[in-house]
Formats: C-alpha cells, structure tokens, sequence
C-alpha cells in the first residue's frame, strides 16, 4: 500500500492491528516520505532509520505472537528535541548542549512507545524553545509548508511542520506560553495544551529546569485530525512520580452540556479582520452542532495573566538567561531573552511572592467563570500567523502585544486547544478552545464540532520559496 503518509494516525493503527498493513511498511513509507520533503522545511533535525525500522519490526512480531497492542500501533510520531530520548542529544536548538545524550526517556517518549508508537524522528525548535519562530544556530530555521515566507511557529515548529507535511502523524510539543497552539496555528493543524498536571513535563538532562517552566509548561500533541489529536492525548498523560505536579484523574469526564462563551475583544485587544470571521464561523459550526454560544463582552483578566506567566519565566536569573543567550550567539534567543526581561522590569521577593499570590486569585476567578460556561472561544493570536522572524524585525513589544492570548491561559493551568479552519489566502485561520480544569475532553468535543465545518487540505506537500 502506497502514501500510507496521507492516513491519519487513527486509520494507521486500525490497518496495523487488522495485519492489512505491517508496522514495518508503514514505517518504510514514513522515512521515505521524510526524506522527500524534510530537505525543504528542515523539520526533523536527527533520525535514525534503522531503528526506525527495527521499532516496526518489533511491533508486527508482538502482533504476529498475538500479544495486545495500544492504540498507536504503528504510527509513526514525532519527538521534540527539547525532551529526553535514551541515546539522542536533547538539544535544545543549542550548540552547547548538542552532546548531551539522554541515558533514559522522558516519560511522554515512554507513554508513546507503550501505545504502539514507532518513534520517527527528533523535530527542531529555537534555542532555548523561548520564541514562536524556529531556528537556531546549531540546525537552522524550519520552513513553513504552507508559505516559507510565514515563520511555522515556535517553539513547537519542527513539530507543526513535519506533521502537516505528512512526515509523522501526530508530532510531540510543550506548551509554556503558547509553543503547542502557535506552531499549530501558523502551519495549519490542530494541538491541544493539557491542563497542568495532566501530562508528566519533568526533564532529567533538558536544559530548562527554571520554576516557571515548572508550574507552567506542559506537554501536548499536534495533529492533522481532532481525533488523532486525543489519541496523541492519551498516549501522553499518566502519573508519573519525576513530575510532582502530575496527578491521576480520568481521561475523558464524560458529560458535555454543549454551552460556549465567545469573546472576540477581552479587554479591548484589537484582532484582525480574518481572526474575527474565523471566531465567528466557528460559532456558528458549534450552534450547528447543537451547541448553545454566548457571546460576551468580557472575560476574565488575560493581559494580566500574560503579564504573570512572563514574570514566572523571567524570574529565575534574568541575568543568567540573557548570558547564556549571549554566550550561544543566537539572535533570537537574545532578543527574546532581553525583551522579556525589559518588559517585565525588576522582579524581588517581594514582587515574586505577590505573583503567585495574585495567580491564585486569577486562577479561582477563571475556574468561576469556566464554570459558567465549560467552554470558550477565543482568538489564536490577534493576527494571522506572522511572517518569519517578526520578532526581529518588529520587536519584542509588538510579539507582547499580538500574543495574550497564548500567554494568558498558561498561568492559570486549564486545557487550551488550537483548531484549524481554514485559510486566508496562504495564512491559514484557527480558534482556540478553552475548557476548565481536568476537561481536555471539551476541547476535543468542541473541536470535532468545528473542524466537522472544513480545514484546510492536508497533508500537504511544502511549498517552495
């Protein structure tokens, strides 16, 4: 069977555990694939095939011998470069750090590898993963399939570019302050940011270990379907004692009371034109589906929450982050580094413990109010994905500015979802979903229903500058 690359994962593992097609195939077809476009958009940055095949190989004789197999059987994903795989360089995007070779696998490679999952390839990310554009100096930028001219996100970039470029079916990110959902939304697909606590984000050798990456970061899939997104989901969340934020809880809640808020300007945030007609084609998916939406004027605060998640990264050494940024001679890394710290000025005892203090308090409003309305719409970003390297070019306030709604909802912990819908000429146009704590499955829900109204065609073949 040829162009097995086109199938989703769901439909991957389905041929696999019916022995209508081997692992072994599929992974043959996955690697071919990669090697067809990868030299185009630099997506995956270090793979290894013969133990790529060697994993296939292994998966169709544990389903010759008759033994179960997990949900993923088959399917090849991707893993970011930012995590631990036992044997890989867990990079980063830095040079300094290109030798540090992983002894065990961080628990999310664990949970893919126990559904099934054949591990295809390690994707790229800016140095230190602090930008929502992809590059840095040790692999180089990641190109963006749908338009080169678009940056493909950050810092899951490689991530959101291999999969929508068939190479993969559901690819790994993590999600600090937007690194799942924007990479998602620049190339096109779907990624979905647990709730913290869902998905085990501890790093043994990863060279970000700071508090804030600690209570804000989380794990989260991307992938070219809703349904694939929530395999990707499963896969990925479990307890596991390295994360002492990670607890048990069920997977799916069950009840859906299909009521949505939409709010298109939270505190005055101006959008544009293609952003507004994508939230308000979304709604109208949902009313479709049976959703009752509200629309409101007001939410609960977002520029204040984006203001708290900046003061929880930054927080950790300003001084040491801005000199290792210097000190790997990235660009990016030191306008990112530098702006933040700017931005959000001095940060003493005094200041820090008054942020946590005032993160509680927003944290107890937004779960009040998400217990109102279990599910809202909101904006992506307020524009449509920008053009590689913005940052540089615009400067850091203008990225503040434009990215609240990505960097809001991580200090307040609860699932936040990116939908594809469409397109805008070569730009595609999303939404995203908001669920309270413990209801990624509203998000999915919620997703399918919008996503059953059109997305943009894919996989896709990149288009070339």
């Amino acid at each position: 069977m040829s162009n097995l690359w086109r199938h989703s994962a769901t439909t991957i593992a389905n041929l696999v555990r019916l022995k209508q097609v081997s692992a072994t195939e599929v992974a043959k077809d996955a690697l071919a694939r990669l090697d067809a476009v990868n030299p185009s958009i630099n997506a995956v940055v270090d793979f290894r095939p013969d133990e790529v095949i060697a994993q296939a190989e292994a998966t169709d004789a544990a389903i010759a011998a008759g033994k179960p197999m997990g949900p993923l059987a088959g399917v090849p994903v991707t893993i970011k470069i930012n995590i631990d795989q036992a044997g890989f360089a867990t990079s980063n995007g830095l040079k300094s750090k290109a030798n540090l070779i992983a002894s065990e696998n961080n628990p999310v490679v664990d949970g893919f590898l126990r559904a099934g999952a054949t591990l295809l390839g390690r994707t790229n990310t800016p140095a230190f993963s602090c930008r929502y554009f992809t590059d840095n100096q040790l692999f180089g930028p990641t190109k963006n399939p749908r338009d080169p001219a678009l940056g493909p996100g950050g810092s899951s970039g490689g991530a959101a570019a291999a999969t929508v470029s068939g190479i993969g079916c559901i690819g790994h990110g993590n999600d600090i302050g937007g690194s799942v959902r924007y990479p998602a939304y620049a190339c096109g697909i779907h990624g979905l940011r647990p709730g913290l606590g869902r998905v085990p984000t501890c790093n043994e050798s990863g060279p970000d270990r700071t508090i804030g990456f600690q209570i804000m970061s989380v794990q989260g899939p991307l992938a070219r379907t809703v349904n694939d997104v929530r395999l990707g989901f499963h896969a990925m969340a479990g307890r596991d004692m390295r994360d002492p934020w990670c607890f048990e809880a069920p997977v799916a809640a069950g009840y859906n009371p299909k009521l949505a808020a939409m709010c298109l300007r939270p505190e005055g945030i101006e959008i544009a034109p293609e952003v507004e007609a994508a939230m308000v084609d979304s709604a109208e998916r949902l009313r479709d589906a049976g959703w009752t939406v509200i629309e409101l004027d007001q939410i609960p605060p977002l520029k204040e929450a984006s203001m708290i998640m900046h003061v929880l990264w930054v927080a950790d050494a300003p001084e040491q982050k801005i000199a290792e940024a210097v000190a790997e001679g990235d660009p990016g890394a030191m306008a990112a580094m530098r702006g933040a710290v700017a931005k959000v000025g001095p940060v003493d005892l005094a200041r820090y413990s008054d942020t946590l203090t005032r993160r509680a308090n927003l944290v107890r409003e937004w779960l009040a109010f998400l217990e109102r309305f279990p599910v809202l719409l909101l904006p992506v970003s307020s524009k449509l994905p920008l053009a590689a390297d913005a940052d540089l070019t615009e400067g850091y306030e203008f990225i503040y500015d434009n990215q609240h709604f990505m960097a809001g909802l991580p200090a307040i912990g609860v699932p936040s979802m990116t939908v594809s819908t469409g397109m805008a000429g070569t730009s595609p146009v999303g939404v995203q979903i908001v669920a309270t704590r413990m209801r990624e499955d509203l998000c999915l829900a919620a997703g399918e229903a919008i996503e059953a109204g059109g997305v943009p065609a894919m996989p896709i073949d990149p288009i070339l500058a």
